[in-house]
């Protein structure tokens, strides 16, 4: 009994290890023939004009008093008052995640499953702004995870339209804020059209002035091939105001080529190509542009895994180091739950990594702002 039993115990490591060869060999090619929508691309109906009146159309404004996840906070947290209270625009990350027969391009507004997911992004993420202001996150049809994944047209127009959604939520988010300052954030999908956004919608225009700072986490910036076009400098330090901050997570030994073959793939915003240019990486930690800082500096990691509690914030857990690749490392991998990617890739876990610390970053630039 005992030799039949480690017979089978052998055989499941042959199977985990056959299993393991078979990913690193054709990894993402299974993971595009599975994610990837196989139907057509269908353009998406306009919204009514007046979409993003409508509260429902929101995930969190300021009279969405009840279940707001961006109102959140972890236990224990205190917060400096503020001088002047800024509008935080936060445009949520990818969470159509979708596989063959399920699959469209862009999601659909009723999707329950999605956006119970992109309201936990809010919580985890957009929360880390709710002392410096009020947070408007919209719901918009975004692109399916699957379009980050082809090179199909489809992909791009799928996104395209999602930013569509977007342009009419910062149009409804200006009217409603006619004055003071803003602070511009998201996350992956969101950043990446939150620089559109900036590009198109921002840049060049009396309302550039009003941006305290803008938040472009989980997507990357080239210094060279797109800041310039988007009107706004790289964060250099904390208490500089009307700049942009990014950076991207990864653990040690991390392996970030498909973030760098896919950065360096286009152009950038500038028209010129991003190969060969800089990744704009700033330490959340410091505020700065580049450097390290010890995990003993860091002023709050999201544990969250335990999902029967509420997240707790742990303090001095993770370090962060820019590295000459333009990327983020956090020393040796850390347990923050099932969800980091290949090549110790944490980028579910950007904000929630240093959550502390964005939320000081965003006090200090804010006061800055507004003293300048």
């Amino acid at each position: 009994m005992a030799r039949k039993f480690l017979y089978v115990v052998a055989s499941l490591i042959v199977l985990v290890i056959a299993a393991l060869l078979v990913y690193r060999i054709w990894g993402m090619q299974l993971i595009r023939a599975v994610m990837v929508p196989r139907e057509a691309f269908a353009p998406l109906s306009p919204l009514p004009p007046n979409a993003y009146d409508d509260p429902k159309m929101w995930i969190a404004r300021p009279d969405i008093t009840t279940g707001n996840p961006a109102l959140w906070k972890p236990a224990g947290v205190k917060d400096q008052p503020t001088a002047q209270k800024a509008a935080i625009f936060f445009i949520h990350p990818t969470s159509y995640i979708t596989t063959l027969g399920d699959a469209h391009w862009n999601m659909r507004l009723d999707d329950k499953d999605s956006l119970a997911t992109a309201r936990r992004f809010v919580q985890g993420q957009a929360s880390a702004f709710n002392a410096v202001g009020d947070v408007w996150v919209p719901r918009y049809r975004q692109a399916n995870y699957g379009a980050f994944l082809t090179d199909k047209p489809a992909g791009d127009q799928a996104l395209s339209a999602a930013y569509h959604d977007v342009v009419q939520a910062f149009a409804a988010f200006l009217n409603a804020n006619p004055t003071g300052p803003l602070i511009l954030a998201g996350h992956s999908q969101g950043s990446r059209h939150l620089l559109q956004l900036l590009r198109e919608q921002v840049a060049g225009k009396p309302v550039a002035s009003r941006v305290a700072a803008v938040y472009a986490v989980g997507w990357p910036v080239s210094v060279e091939a797109d800041l310039p076009a988007l009107g706004l400098p790289a964060c250099a330090r904390r208490d500089q105001a009307h700049c942009i901050v990014s950076w991207q997570s990864y653990a040690e030994p991390a392996d970030p080529s498909p973030v760098v073959q896919t950065f360096e793939r286009r152009n950038g915003y500038t028209g010129k190509p991003r190969k060969g240019t800089h990744m704009l990486c700033t330490n959340p930690i410091t505020g700065a542009f580049n450097g390290a800082a010890p995990a003993s500096a860091n002023r709050g990691t999201l544990d969250s895994r335990d999902e029967a509690k509420p997240p707790r914030l742990l303090k001095g857990v993770v370090p962060a180091r820019c590295d000459t690749s333009g990327v983020l490392m956090i020393g040796e991998p850390v347990d923050m739950g099932p969800f980091t990617l290949p090549g110790n890739n944490y980028h579910v876990y950007d904000y929630s990594l240093f959550w502390g610390d964005v939320r000081e970053d965003a006090r200090q630039r804010l006061a800055a702002f507004l003293t300048k």
